[in-house]
């Protein structure tokens, strides 16, 4: 009979059958082959286990540390590879989001162009080329080609200085030149107007804020703390079905005796705080969905005097027009002149301006009382979604499907600041009435806080788990910040440490708009599912 190898722990039968029972240790794959087929070559074991021997007779033994090992199934190593896959796709994409990736179009193109990669595919948008390079990147971020990377940083570098230096015509003109346009009287007098407007209160909010850090007696601190507090006991209130189809955004009035909001119907409506009962409704002006409603500044002010003819609340649709109502739903006055659907709108401190943001990639200044347009504002490379101004009224900043949110000096016209650093668009701004802070909420699920005297981010705050649709301050002293995102939740961030304070659970759709009252008591929130959510942290 021909020798047979044995498994480890299995004896040699002397001279007849090999005895087959079960066995205490599972055996390795290799062995059964052999002992199945005792004719087969052994030459492959052999190098396995160079130092056989014969534990009876001349039968040779596999070596025992090869015996422990058992080779993995098809399906394991499958597993085992799908697993490292997930992995490098995981640690990549974290490579790719620390990298900074240019924003303007063309630059993205020439430094695809220099890495040696199509500047475009067919189909490909901006936002979709931006992320391809950014890929691009970090795959060479990952494989140490670093040198390749400051290469191609540097060649668009030069190619950009190089064809801004061709395309200037006169040989005696500087390449770079600062020049203006010219603009209406009627944009003149709004400067100046601002400039009257925004110094004062510019000098009183520095003397407040000189006077709370020098005198002992006002704990700027302690009064934070004491909201926070009171917020993170944040109740819900009431809820009210607000319309037939989803519901887009919400406002309270100055003194939060009120509450607008806009639909999808074209329809926006009036409710009383805190009951939440209908007041009135403004329609049969708009022909598409609502995107977003305003009160005046000086809504409440005069809201006793000639109600008819007084300015009340302002509402923007997808019908490219903003109507500006009185209290009784009588329309006043609009504005027209965007060439695309209309996003968000915002009143200027004063009440004698209305901003406008549209997907038209600009976002422009009206004259409340006369409806001209004023100031049609270029800068963005997609569409403006976001606007709001700073409480003093200097400022504006607007944000938009570019990634960007830009800050503008309404005194001169001027971009003085562009904020980069979103990979997604971005869809809410806000200004913290401090006057410094700006907070910004993306479709990257981030909400970032930004230091304006510092021109850099102040800090990142991962709010939710989908796009943020708004960002909001506490209008009185900025002691918390709100946002609202499409996970169907709203949450309070402290702005001492960013750190959450409440969460509010309670609508089943998307949260498209969120807005808090002057003093802070209120919070109003409106969803896709048609609901209008008033929540407190007072007791009822």
């Amino acid at each position: 009979m021909a020798d047979l190898f044995l498994p480890p722990g299995v004896p040699a039968a002397a001279h007849g059958d090999v005895d087959m029972d079960p066995l205490p240790d599972p055996p390795h794959p290799a062995h059964l082959n052999a002992a199945q087929d005792p004719s087969s070559s052994s030459e492959d074991e052999d190098d396995d286990a160079p130092d056989s021997s014969a534990d009876s007779g001349d039968h040779p033994m596999v070596d025992g540390d090869d015996a422990d090992r058992y080779l993995a199934s098809e399906e394991s190593q499958c597993a085992r590879d799908r697993k490292e896959q997930l992995v490098q796709q995981l640690l990549m994409k974290r490579r790719a989001a620390a990298l900074a990736v240019p924003t303007n179009d063309s630059a993205v193109r020439q430094r695809l162009r220099h890495l040696g990669h199509p500047i475009t595919l067919f189909g490909e948008r901006e936002m979709e080329r931006r992320d391809r390079l950014r890929v691009i990147l970090a795959k060479l971020d990952a494989d140490g080609d670093l040198d390749k990377l400051v290469q191609a940083h540097e060649a668009s570098a030069d190619t950009r200085g190089e064809e801004a230096y061709q395309e200037s015509v006169p040989d005696d003109v500087q390449p770079l030149q600062l020049f203006y346009t010219e603009g209406s009287s009627e944009l003149l007098e709004c400067r100046q107007g601002i400039l009257k407007y925004s110094l004062p209160r510019a000098k009183a909010r520095f003397e407040r804020a000189k006077r709370m850090r020098t005198e002992r007696d006002e704990d700027e601190d302690a009064e934070t703390d004491e909201m926070l507090r009171s917020m993170a006991e944040t109740t819900l209130d009431c809820s009210e079905i607000g319309d037939g189809r989803p519901l887009s955004s919400c406002a309270f009035s100055p003194d939060a005796s009120m509450l607008v909001t806009g639909s999808w119907t074209g329809v926006a409506k009036l409710w009383s705080v805190p009951d939440v009962k209908l007041l009135g409704t403004f329609k049969g002006h708009h022909t598409e969905r609502v995107t977003d409603v305003v009160f005046h500044p000086a809504a409440c002010k005069t809201l006793g005097v000639e109600a008819e003819n007084v300015a009340t609340v302002a509402t923007a649709s997808a019908d490219r027009t903003t109507v500006l109502w009185s209290r009784k739903g009588k329309k006043l006055q609009s504005y027209e002149g965007h060439l695309d659907r209309l996003a968000r709108i915002a009143f200027h401190p004063s009440g004698a301006y209305i901003g406008t943001a549209s997907f038209d990639k600009t976002w422009r200044l009206w004259d409340v009382n006369t409806g001209i347009e004023l100031l049609l504002q270029e800068g963005h490379s997609r569409s403006v979604y976001g606007l709001a101004f700073q409480q003093d009224g200097a400022l504006a900043a607007s944000c938009g499907m570019d990634a960007l949110a830009r800050v503008w000096d309404l005194r001169t016209g001027k971009s003085v600041l562009a904020l980069e650093g979103h990979v997604k668009s971005v869809y809410g701004v806000d200004f913290s009435p401090n006057g410094y802070h700006l907070a910004t909420g993306s479709d990257d699920h981030t909400c970032r806080v930004w230091d304006l005297r510092k021109k850099q981010c102040l800090y990142i705050i991962p709010a939710h788990n989908s796009l943020i649709s708004q960002v909001k301050y506490e209008p009185s002293e900025g002691y918390f910040l709100v946002t609202a995102s499409f996970d169907n939740t709203v949450r309070i961030w402290s702005i001492l440490d960013f750190k959450p304070v409440k969460t509010l659970v309670g609508h089943e759709s998307k949260v498209a708009g969120v807005d808090v009252s002057a003093d802070g008591s209120y919070i109003a929130t409106v969803s896709h599912d048609r609901t209008i959510k008033l929540w407190s942290h007072y007791n009822s």
